[in-house]
């Protein structure tokens, strides 16, 4: 079964992308990374 899965998400998987943004904490100024999948077109409108 896991087989299938893995080949499913190679096949639909292209379509999207794996956005990573760094983002400042207010109250103990460390940097945290946030990690989102987005579809290719709103890529933009994401990290805007």
């Amino acid at each position: 079964m896991a087989k299938k899965v893995v080949a499913t998400l190679q096949t639909t998987g292209k379509d999207f992308a794996k956005v990573i943004q760094v983002v400042k904490s207010k109250k103990t100024n460390a940097y945290t990374f946030k990690e989102t999948i987005v579809p290719n077109d709103k890529v933009k409108e994401f990290l805007k």
